[in-house]
């Protein structure tokens, strides 16, 4: 690759420029066509940040000259447009990893039936064009979508985020000249469970980067597992319930495998009056959480080196005897019941994980106001959350409004920052800074203001003759 006068293509950002929600960027190939990285869904004080009324599932640009949407993973914020993309008149491939080829209609059904209709035909329409659109892409293999003069071809590389995330290499040439473009997606960080790292590649010309930790560093990753068990000790020692607040893909998953690791190493520890570890009862209240934990089963030939020699020693790291799932609204009802009157140990794991919806709020509604109960955040709270409030307010002994109800919070409130799927700051500048041949130009995304000016500083600091700016 040569890097002389090289004509910069032109990158439309149709989201993640205002904050961390709503990934969708335009690569323009010069000859009136593109190609789409990602039609997430924005969430949080992001869905009105132009202007009340204003909405943001509508897609305000020509879908005609899109040949491709490439999938980076299978995240709401990262493909939850892709109805409204299809409504609009996109008939175009959907590149993806092989694992998000077969996660991403669950994602897409689950966001019909929350967020435009139970219509069981409709969706079914829907989903029969998602798969017939998708293209699956094994990791690590040039893929071309066009020849001749401009010709375009993309490869994708583990991500490391969630099962399937990938990062896109976009190689575009035109007029004798090529440049590499890379899109991030959401890296991961390394030390994620079930997940290799993400590692860079050898060259890139401009790159799109994530920047959602851009300003902080996270807790030690390696000990994590030690500061999970102490927090949920803790926590029983009120005889309460503890919430965990999770993504249904991803964090769950990560969750429930560092749990079986605890027990199995402390099954005899003492957690509560007359019980120990192998008593406690680990709730799933989510359906949808349940189907991706059963397709990160099925997806098991993309798990890292560790889980797979768990598999090998005849462990279950995501099927275990203290899981139990919960699927029908009535036992999840009755279940919210029982523990907001009982003093059984029990942990549950639901959605939304930023208590946006989903049937982590019943749980909210019955148990923030007793001092019993406690709350653990694993992820990002986006600005405008019920969990973002709930996280930043619950220590001082705020409130919280949840459905048009103000909630008093007395629940004990922890976060556990070395469970972000995202990578940190020292990640981020990483993977840049390993590429072997650096970047001309360095495009801020998905990350609020403050994270990307100090990312901003920080890889300027590092990569002077690099032009980093903010998306």
């Amino acid at each position: 690759m040569t890097h002389q006068h090289r004509p910069n293509p032109t990158i439309l950002h149709h989201g993640a420029t205002t904050g961390v929600t709503g990934s969708c960027h335009e690569l323009q190939l010069g000859n009136g066509q593109s190609i789409l990285i990602d039609c997430g869904l924005f969430q949080g004080a992001e869905t009105s940040t132009q202007g009340a009324g204003h909405d943001r599932l509508q897609i305000e640009f020509p879908v005609e000259p899109i040949l491709a949407l490439i999938v980076t993973h299978v995240h709401i914020d990262h493909i939850g447009r892709l109805p409204y993309l299809l409504a609009a008149g996109f008939k175009s491939p959907i590149y993806c990893s092989q694992a998000s080829a077969e996660l991403l209609p669950l994602v897409i059904e689950d966001a019909l039936k929350v967020g435009v209709t139970r219509d069981a035909k409709l969706i079914a329409r829907v989903l029969d064009r998602v798969r017939q659109l998708t293209v699956p892409l094994p990791y690590g293999q040039w893929h071309s979508l066009t020849t001749g003069d401009p010709s375009l071809r993309l490869r994708l590389k583990p991500a490391g985020h969630i099962l399937g995330s990938a990062y896109v290499e976009c190689d575009l040439r035109q007029g004798g000249t090529a440049t590499r473009v890379l899109f991030s997606g959401d890296l991961g960080a390394p030390h994620t469970p079930l997940l290799p790292a993400p590692k860079s590649p050898y060259a890139a010309d401009i790159v799109v980067l994530e920047s959602t930790y851009g300003d902080r560093l996270h807790e030690d990753r390696r000990s994590r597992r030690d500061r999970l068990r102490a927090i949920v000790e803790h926590a029983f020692d009120n005889d309460g319930t503890l919430l965990i607040p999770a993504f249904s893909i991803g964090r769950t998953q990560e969750l429930l495998y560092e749990l079986e690791a605890i027990i199995h190493q402390h099954r005899q520890r003492r957690l509560t009056k007359g019980r120990t570890w192998h008593d406690l009862d680990i709730i799933l209240d989510s359906p949808l959480a349940a189907d991706f934990t059963a397709g990160y089963a099925r997806l098991r030939d993309h798990w890292d080196r560790e889980a797979k020699s768990r598999l090998d020693s005849g462990r279950h790291p995501l099927d275990f005897e203290q899981l139990i799932t919960i699927d029908d609204h009535a036992t999840h009802l009755r279940t919210v019941d029982y523990l907001t009157r009982s003093a059984r140990p029990a942990i549950v794991i639901a959605a939304s994980g930023m208590c946006a919806g989903g049937r982590i709020v019943n749980y909210l509604k019955a148990m923030l106001g007793d001092p019993r109960h406690d709350v653990l955040f694993v992820g990002y709270q986006a600005a405008g959350t019920p969990g973002w409030a709930i996280q930043r307010y619950g220590p001082r002994g705020g409130y919280v409004d949840l459905d048009g109800t103000r909630l008093d919070i007395r629940a004990g409130i922890h976060t556990l920052g070395g469970y972000s799927a995202h990578a940190d700051q020292k990640d981020l500048i990483n993977f840049v800074t390993r590429l072997r041949v650096k970047p001309k130009k360095i495009i801020l995304v998905h990350g609020d203001t403050d994270a990307k000016h100090a990312l901003q500083h920080a890889l300027l600091e590092r990569l002077p003759q690099t032009d980093v700016v903010i998306g």
